[in-house]
């Protein structure tokens, strides 16, 4: 296929993106309209039937254009379980998003692999020093998509596709090298990416790094804890056999590794009173968009700009570095060695120049704090929350970031030593959580909303 022939295709499907693309997990624009999308970038990867093509579309969203990565299959008559998939019609063909299509996804790696030979400046491959890959396994995608989505081949390597491409290095590569180099283990092995340029600028579309398919996901080992605990109608969290505080305190270990590695490999500074104070205001903004856009959260809105300030009035200085910028659960993995953190893109709503930003590693231990708290009242918001259920809830949420911040005091600083700020950071996640769970979750906005209060109530 040519590349004009490649671009018709993508031009085929074009129109129905407005649709389908607020439909998908991964999508970063939910809750505001789409005005429209445009075609940007097609290249053949596979002729034939099937085939495949590798797409980049700008979708308008309040006046401004964001860019996303497809992977688009052909085929005259796809199987039953791609039907959802369909965006249209072309020529004789139907062309589908392929990254639920095996077949087409086992021979990905096989096709960027051949692309530094003759291909389009738009595309190329790139392997790390010393890396050379096996090829010919199975490749299927991960069960779980957050803001990219994950092609897993056999037992070896993880495919991770960014779907909204932002111009420039990618923070993930970089991160996660940065960190392999320094002899962080606590990451898994980078091997490859996958570059290209749109109008002019670098993008970075994918990274391969090692799977580890002996790793289990925090959030599952968590939640099974929490089911454990309800199963158990008359014992404590420390006395149920699932207990989670030992690998909560592991976690918090791994944690500040990571923190010291990165210091490492990007270095360290401290933030002065200025920078502090823009920091709050940045929190203040943030409050500002989420109670006009849900109002639910007003009357909390006087003792979360209290909790704000007083990092004002008890903090003139801070060590600020490179942090993970959206640790939760779901980006820690356990493998029978120890426990692995992925996805170093950042908070997927922030600004490129706010992802790269340093800032206090006070950031990640409030966003997996925040992660506890979800992960003990995820199971009862499924079913209806008594008062003990409520109750055994938070005692699993506290003794588990209890342990996971005593584990972090072991490697690293005590996040008790700054205890207004740990507050103030883990506050506005809350807040960003309330907004995010009011644009894509409404069943999930309870837990925010009630933490909210809950902390804030403790102050008083």
């Amino acid at each position: 296929m040519t590349l004009a022939a490649s671009a018709l295709v993508l031009e085929a499907v074009t129109d129905s993106l407005a649709d389908w693309l607020p439909t998908q997990r991964w999508f970063a624009g939910k809750g505001r309209a789409v005005q429209g999308a445009r075609p940007v970038h097609a290249v053949t990867l596979i002729n034939g039937d099937p085939g495949l093509v590798h797409a980049v579309v700008a979708v308008e969203q309040d006046g401004a254009e964001h860019l996303y990565q497809l992977l688009l299959g052909l085929r005259r008559e796809p199987p039953e379980y791609l039907r959802s998939a369909v965006l249209g019609k072309a020529d004789d063909q139907i062309c589908y998003e392929a990254t639920g299509d095996p077949e087409l996804a086992s021979r990905l790696l096989d096709e960027f692999g051949r692309l530094p030979h003759g291909s389009p400046a738009e595309l190329r491959f790139e392997l790390e020093p010393g890396v050379a890959l096996e090829h010919g396994s199975r490749a299927r995608l991960a069960g779980v998509e957050q803001s990219n989505s994950s092609l897993i081949f056999g037992q070896e390597y993880v495919l991770k596709l960014f779907r909204r491409l932002i111009p420039g290095p990618s923070r993930d590569l970089e991160i996660t090298r940065g960190l392999y180099r320094v002899g962080c283990r606590q990451v898994a092995r980078p091997l490859g990416s996958v570059h290209g340029e749109i109008a002019g600028a670098p993008v970075v579309f994918g990274l391969l790094q090692r799977f580890l398919p002996d790793a289990v996901e925090g959030w599952a080992m968590a939640t099974a804890s929490v089911r454990d605990l309800m199963a158990e109608g008359d014992l404590h969290a420390g006395e149920v056999g699932g207990d989670f505080a030992g690998e909560a305190q592991r976690l918090g270990s791994a944690v500040a590794t990571v923190h010291s590695h990165l210091r490492i490999a990007f270095g360290a500074r401290m933030a002065e009173a200025d920078e502090i104070a823009e920091t709050v205001r940045g929190m203040h903004d943030r409050l500002d968009g989420t109670v006009a856009a849900v109002p639910a959260l007003a009357p909390q809105v006087p003792a979360l700009r209290d909790a704000y300030d007083e990092v004002l009035r008890g903090t003139s200085r801070t060590p600020v570095q490179n942090v993970h910028g959206d640790l939760h659960l779901g980006q820690a993995l356990r493998t029978t060695a120890n426990w692995v953190l992925i996805d170093f893109e950042g908070e997927p709503a922030a600004l490129p120049a706010e992802r790269t930003a340093f800032a206090s590693p006070l950031r990640d231990v409030a966003g997996m704090l925040r992660s506890f708290d979800y992960a003990a009242h995820a199971l009862a918001l499924a079913q209806s929350e008594d008062h003990q259920t409520a109750v055994r809830a938070r005692e699993w949420a506290d003794r588990n970031r209890t342990a996971f911040c005593a584990g972090y005091a072991e490697t690293g600083a005590d996040p008790d030593d700054q205890a207004p700020l740990l507050r103030a950071l883990e506050l506005d996640k809350a807040v960003y959580e309330v907004r995010y769970e009011h644009d894509n979750r409404p069943d999930w906005l309870p837990i925010p909303l009630a933490a909210i209060a809950r902390i804030t109530a403790a102050d008083a």
